[in-house]
């Protein structure tokens, strides 16, 4: 085949990739309940073919850009970082949605297709060159995500907590948009690529915004706490959301724009520390957790941490590796707790004693899982996590200390796990079942399929950051100087992890009571952020009651009054003078009677008629509806960003 011809090949993929997904995943949410029996083959067959569009553009490396905007171009395309990625996400993808087939959803066109659509988004993301792109995307993935968090929308807790990750992700994706308007006043353009040689300050600001729309999504402190909200979505919602998607491309967004951390300096000192410090703390919220889906959540931001880590000391390899075998391992763990939660209708630790036991092959994958987790050799994030940590050791002791810490504490939570759903099961077992939903008491042989696929990924992947398959990838990543751990870090590593495990199977395993609600993160934003909104909301409103509604209607008063007076006068002053006039001279008295009806009158008329139309445009925005306020309070925001920045872009010229 010649050249031609494979890039051709390579660029049609390509957009198959992104638009094949999108457009079945429209097509059964708009078709709705009529597409119910036919969602899942719909489903699986987009799945499967956008994973074989994920492999050939991975080995083609195709790239396209076409018009978007004024200004601005979508392009389009697969590197080195993207193509380990692409097609991670894409099989991840078709496991979660297998699982999901077998274990069934309600309204499964609307599922299937918001899945799609979804993965579709993420797709986007990871091959995005451009910002406007990234954008577009980015906002799809995030809306997605609140569809499916509160996918159960009867459940009025669902919904809300699908709101809470919407506002919380929301809040930082702000960032992006800082990042564009910065990039677009510095004259850097709106290539990803460009963007490391945006002129002073302007870089500064865009990395800002990077960071704060990248630290959200990937749910780095101080944004953690909505991972633990969005636990109310289904579990493939969770297993594809917290391994390969949404929060990855969190982390995967910082490796992609690791050289302008580098050039800003600080920018990259405050990511590895923000990764580290979030490994750390978020690993003693996982220990603290008595629900393995909580549990699990926790240790997504922590392990997303370590990811966070590598781009800001620039480990490209060590980070790019850690978010594929994390990818595998994250799926697995959560489709297994997903699993038993169907089956025996709860997720709480003490009450999944013996579930492992009770279905072997479920049991043996989810312990794969758990000890790739906790850093086991030869697993899969035994590797991938000591690679990363020679960036960190190269760069700052200190860092690398916090690293190995979060690594211990990675054991410590896996090893809680897997201990439990591992031990014998109490007497009274059965009395905690079916406490968060009717289990079926089954979990089936479809269902088991993608857990044996996944647990193969969670033990193999290892080898991406091990010679000689390691040296490969950072071939194709253009990292071959990034820094390679050496035996005795290797070795360290995995005895710490075992002797940490040995301890919690030896020792119950505490729980720090300062971690278990999340560190407060949530009560703190609420403090902070949410409480004082509301209370400038309700001031405000009764300032428009007390205030502005009062002023209208006192005008509007005042001026029905002075139409009345000005009417009695009239009756009794003009008319009467009108005819005195007009006996004496008719043309005087038609003169004063024209003035009367098109002038006095007509003004009174108009200033009662401005009056009335003030009030009533005065009242519109005052619906009671939260998300109309907050509507309003951005758009005034927004504005005023905008003010500030052509105010000060003669300045900085």
């Amino acid at each position: 085949m010649s050249a031609a011809a494979v890039s051709a090949l390579g660029v049609t993929a390509l957009w198959l990739l992104v638009s094949l997904p999108a457009l079945a995943g429209i097509a059964l949410c708009v078709t709705g309940r009529r597409a119910n029996l036919a969602a899942v083959p719909v489903s699986l067959g987009t799945a499967g073919l956008t994973v074989a569009m994920a492999f050939v553009v991975a080995s083609v490396r195709p790239s396209v850009e076409v018009p978007f905007v004024a200004g601005a171009r979508f392009g389009l395309a697969v590197d080195g970082l993207s193509a380990g990625i692409v097609p991670t996400v894409a099989v991840i993808t078709l496991m979660v949605l297998v699982f999901a087939a077998a274990e069934g959803t309600e309204s499964p066109a609307r599922f299937h297709g918001l899945m799609l659509i979804f993965a579709a988004a993420v797709a986007v993301t990871a091959t995005a060159t451009t910002i406007p792109a990234l954008l577009f995307a980015w906002e799809i993935m995030g809306a997605m995500s609140y569809a499916l968090i509160g996918f159960r929308w009867r459940e009025d807790h669902r919904v809300g907590a699908g709101l809470t990750a919407f506002i919380t992700t929301r809040f930082g994706d702000l960032g992006l948009y800082l990042a564009a308007g910065a990039a677009l006043a510095g004259g850097a353009g709106l290539g990803l690529a460009d963007l490391a040689a945006a002129p002073s300050p302007w870089r500064h600001i865009i990395a800002a915004g990077i960071l704060m729309a990248a630290f959200g999504k990937a749910a780095q402190l101080p944004f953690s706490f909505w991972l633990s909200r969005a636990m109310e979505g289904p579990s493939p919602v969770s297993a594809l959301l917290h391994s390969a998607a949404m929060v990855a491309m969190g982390g995967y967004l910082l490796l992609r724009l690791a050289p302008l951390l580098e050039v800003t300096g600080w920018a990259a000192t405050t990511t590895a520390w923000v990764g580290a410090l979030t490994a750390l703390l978020l690993g003693a919220v996982a220990v603290a957790q008595q629900d393995l889906k909580q549990l699990l959540a926790a240790s997504t931001a922590a392990q997303l941490g370590f990811v966070v880590l590598a781009a800001g000391v620039g480990s490209a390899a060590g980070g790019t590796t850690h978010l594929i075998a994390h990818a595998s391992t994250k799926a697995l763990l959560f489709l297994a707790a997903g699993a038993w939660l169907a089956a025996l209708g709860t997720k709480q630790l003490p009450a999944l004693r013996g579930a492992a036991r009770r279905w072997p092959l479920v049991g043996v994958t989810f312990a794969v899982g758990a000890l790739s987790l906790a850093g086991i050799a030869p697993l899969a994030l035994w590797a991938t996590k000591d690679q990363l940590l020679a960036g960190a050791l190269e760069t700052s002791t200190a860092l690398y200390v916090v690293g190995l810490a979060a690594a211990a504490l990675a054991a410590a939570y896996a090893g809680k796990a897997l201990i439990i759903v591992w031990s014998h099961p109490l007497a009274n077992a059965r009395d905690e079942y079916d406490t968060e939903q009717r289990g079926t008491r089954h979990i089936g042989a479809w269902e088991r399929v993608p857990l044996t696929v996944l647990a193969a990924g969670a033990a193999l992947l290892g080898v991406l950051a091990l010679p000689p398959v390691g040296d490969w990838v950072r071939g194709v990543l253009g990292a071959e100087s990034d820094p390679r751990p050496g035996g005795f870090e290797l070795v360290g590593s995995a005895i710490l992890a075992l002797l940490v495990l040995g301890l919690v199977a030896w020792k119950r395993t505490p729980r720090p009571s300062w971690a278990a609600n999340w560190l407060g993160l949530e009560r703190a934003t609420r403090v902070v952020f949410v409480d004082p909104v509301l209370l400038v909301s309700q001031r405000l409103a009764h300032f428009d009651d007390a205030v502005l509604d009062r002023g209208i209607h006192t005008a509007a008063r005042t001026a029905l009054r002075g139409a009345r007076r000005l009417g009695w006068f009239d009756d009794h002053g003009l008319d009467a003078a009108v005819t005195a006039a007009a006996r004496g001279s008719i043309v005087t008295g038609s003169a004063a009677a024209w003035a009367d009806t098109d002038g006095v009158d007509a003004a009174v008329e108009a200033i009662a008629g401005t009056a009335r139309r003030f009030g009533m445009i005065a009242r519109r925005p005052q619906t009671g509806q939260l998300h109309q306020y907050y509507a309003q309070i951005t758009v005034v925001l927004a504005a005023a960003v905008i003010l500030l920045l052509v105010l000060l872009l003669p300045v900085m010229r």
